[in-house]
């Protein structure tokens, strides 16, 4: 296991929610500026040249329709199998008023189009990646945090351009937020997310569309973001705060169904906050982990998935 910070020293005071992807090399981004919710809140994005991560830069600053500086929230990176790298985010004053936005790169993150306001209704995935589908459809998943807490799907078959929302049912999904979709070998689907239930949420489907209700885990939840990836070998990670009451320590954990999880590694315990962890496996298997660093800083994890 390798391990090391993006960055030790930024223009920014505060970092966090942080997304990796692969295009090429690993591209890293998370939101920076003043402290969390402040109008000068951009997105940031660093790349990966062989073994060192280039100097953090601001690529999307927001703005309301009236042009005033507005705060940035929750990037999300995504390589499609064919077309532009996409980098989804959100804007606006909080997460109960805010939008989503989407920019796209077509060399490897060094240059971005410039954004665009996603339609009404529709916010792109909330804190993490897509699923890409059969004839390159993305399932995204997201969630809103107005007078309840609730997860639904959006789908777009042409990244990004036009999109179909998927609600699910409220009462089966109120309590959790920013839904992980895990796709396993034999074709079934597995939505995990952050509650405020003290425990990871969830619920699953066989086509991506009909999804049962959600209910807790044995595994614990902070009230906090996690994030889930299927490995190559059939094993589905996690990466969440084995926690209740606070946002340490960050642990992995593995299940073969789904339904039982075995916790695994420790990748942070001392006193502090490591939190919002992204997850992606490589070209070449290894897995690639960035999580929020003491609201600091964003460290990022290499890890052979054998060693687990």
């Amino acid at each position: 296991m390798h391990t090391g910070f993006i960055f030790t020293d930024a223009p920014f005071a505060a970092a966090h929610a942080s997304t990796i992807a692969e295009c090429g090399g690993l591209v890293a981004a998370w939101f920076g500026g003043p402290y969390e919710g402040h109008p000068e809140v951009g997105i940031w994005l660093a790349r990966r040249e062989g073994e060192r991560w280039s100097a953090p830069v601001e690529v999307a600053q927001g703005r309301d329709r009236r042009g005033r500086p507005s705060p940035c929230w929750n990037p999300v990176l995504f390589q499609p199998r064919e077309g532009p790298l996409l980098l989804f985010y959100k804007v606006g004053p909080s997460p109960r008023r805010w939008w989503g936005m989407l920019t796209r790169s077509t060399d490897g993150g060094r240059s971005w189009s410039e954004p665009a306001r996603l339609p009404r209704g529709i916010l792109g995935p909330i804190k993490n990646k897509p699923v890409e589908l059969e004839g390159g459809v993305l399932l995204c998943p997201s969630s809103t945090e107005s007078l309840f807490w609730r997860c639904h799907l959006e789908r777009t078959a042409d990244h990004g351009v036009s999109w179909q929302k998927l609600s699910l049912r409220a009462s089966r999904t109120r309590g959790s937020i920013q839904p992980g979709i895990l796709r396993y070998p034999g074709g079934a689907m597995q939505i995990v997310c952050r509650s405020k239930q003290r425990a990871i949420t969830s619920c699953w489907s066989a086509d991506g569309v009909r999804w049962g209700r959600m209910q807790p885990l044995d595994l614990p939840n902070p009230d906090s973001g996690i994030d889930a990836e299927m490995l190559a070998d059939g094993r589905a990670l996690l990466v969440y705060n084995h926690s209740r009451h606070g946002r340490t320590p960050l642990n992995l954990a593995l299940s073969r169904d789904g339904r039982r999880w075995q916790p695994s590694h420790v990748l942070e315990d001392a006193p502090g906050e490591y939190s919002y962890p992204a997850v992606i496996q490589g070209a070449d298997r290894r897995i690639h982990v960035t999580y929020t660093w003491q609201r600091r800083r964003i460290r990022h994890v290499e890890i052979e998935p054998a060693e687990l």
